[in-house]
């Protein structure tokens, strides 16, 4: 598929990325000569110097051939602008954009991205979507990853393997039996630099990382089985007050049992965030300063969430809290180098924002009745949830480790409001919702599983 992304910043670059590893033809437009040369000789994608929402910028790039664009400059006006040049001008099939602000994401704001008005057939929000996966570690902060599914129904949640976990060398079609009554399934496992499907007879092994699709209600269990106690944290450091702190310490003050401190090195943006928060104490001074970090009793914190946009600073930031007295760290990091530091560094969650962005575009292009998708450990792999059709090959049978194709694993099944986890006996029916890990070699023939029928239509 030939696809267009304007704006060669960290976003675009990262789904530039990751959509050219799949082959796709992209061409990357940006008005800084510079970023463009760096971004197509790295990624080997062509580059277009220009501006992106001029009509003839966008004929040099090829939009009449193009099937998809994606709009992810700095701006959103600028983003809405191309996405609408590319509906009335170039008939451009899918056209995504990134908005940042707000107001124009609030109900307040109607139907304003649909076909009638602004054409965006998808608005991606990185600040929101980063925002709500800081969200998710602070609700599981024993978990490297948690990922909701099915509404809220299904958690998948990633485990770091203990060297004393109960689990350990015991073969997977075993834990059924030690524990009956957990609803939960392993799904993936990581292992060194490679992720995979496991089949019924592998076991864990001490610094795996165990990626398992739970019952919501349940994970506080299997946090317990792992020897992680989900405890709960009451003083969170906030280190960097821009869209996503902001956005991260409001979720916090909802809870009034959370006491929240947010540190900023920008004078207006400290302002900022001063007007716009109610119960967090912002304080203005640099993240790596000590005294500052003392200030706001970094040694008590239990959570700290560097935010900044500098990635070096995020990772500095967390293991001096860490040395100061901090329960758990979080840091956001775009470099996928500086992100392996991360554990010699004590640092226990690394987000990657990209990663977040990738996966929602992803959606667009995978076929078939694929309702969300998760991209796993810099895209080796994937989560989905896709609905199972009357055409579907899987209608009718089992779908337990050893029935499923190599690097594939369906780790829940939702039915009429039911989790299900796989088992000998439970065969596959029309309009499941399953839950399907898988390697990235194996997306087609996932894709397969939920392909859609003419009739469907």
């Amino acid at each position: 598929m030939r696809i267009l992304i304007c704006g060669a910043g960290r976003v675009g670059q990262g789904i530039a990325r990751r959509l050219s590893n799949e082959q796709h033809d992209i061409v990357i437009v940006d008005a800084d000569a510079d970023l463009v040369d760096h971004v197509s000789a790295e990624l080997d994608v062509r580059g277009v110097v220009g501006h992106a929402a001029y009509p003839d910028t966008l004929r040099n790039a090829g939009i009449e051939e193009c099937e998809m664009i994606i709009a992810v400059t700095y701006h959103d006006e600028v983003n809405m602008v191309i996405c609408q040049i590319a509906h009335s001008l170039f008939d451009v099939p899918t056209k995504i954009a990134r908005i940042r602000a707000q107001a124009y994401l609030k109900p307040t704001a109607g139907d304003l991205f649909s076909r009638d008005n602004m054409p965006i057939d998808m608005v991606i929000s990185p600040e929101i979507a980063v925002g709500d996966a800081v969200m998710e570690r602070f609700r599981t902060p024993g978990a490297i990853l948690n990922t909701p599914f099915a509404k809220g129904e299904v958690q998948v949640l990633g485990l770091e393997v203990s060297e004393d976990s109960p689990l350990l060398d015991t073969a997977i079609d075993q834990f059924r039996e030690l524990f009956p009554d957990l609803q939960a399934r392993l799904a993936a496992i990581g292992r060194g630099k490679t992720i995979y499907a496991p089949r019924s007879n592998d076991r864990l092994q001490a610094g795996d990382r165990a990626y398992f699709a739970v019952k919501d209600i349940e994970a506080d269990r299997l946090f317990e089985i792992f020897g992680r106690e989900n405890e709960q944290l009451r003083h969170v450091v906030i280190i960097g007050g821009g869209n996503i702190g902001r956005y991260v310490a409001a979720e916090l003050e909802k809870d009034r049992s959370v006491r929240v401190r947010l540190i900023e090195a920008d004078k207006a943006t400290a302002e900022h965030a001063v007007m716009e928060l109610r119960r967090t104490i912002v304080i203005h001074g640099d993240g790596l300063n000590k005294r500052i970090l003392d200030e706001a009793n970094i040694g008590t914190a239990d959570f700290v969430i560097a935010l900044t946009n500098d990635d070096k600073a995020n990772l500095l930031i967390s293991n001096l809290s860490k040395r100061m007295g901090v329960g758990r760290a979080l840091a956001l990091i775009n470099d996928l180098e500086l992100a392996q530091l991360s554990r010699d560094m004590k640092i226990d969650v690394v987000l990657d924002p990209r990663a977040l962005t990738v996966s929602q575009v992803l959606l667009r292009l995978r076929r078939g009745r694929i309702l969300s998708l998760l991209s796993l450990e810099d895209g080796r792999a994937e989560v989905v949830e896709g609905v199972a059709l009357d055409t579907s090959p899987l209608i009718g049978k089992p779908v337990d480790y050893d029935d499923m194709p190599e690097g594939v694993s369906v780790a829940a099944i939702v039915r009429d409001g039911e989790v299900l986890f796989p088992s000998e006996n439970l065969r596959v029916r029309s309009n499941d919702h399953l839950i399907t890990f898988y390697e990235l070699e194996r997306t087609r023939k996932v894709e397969h599983f939920f392909r859609v029928s003419p009739d469907f239509f």
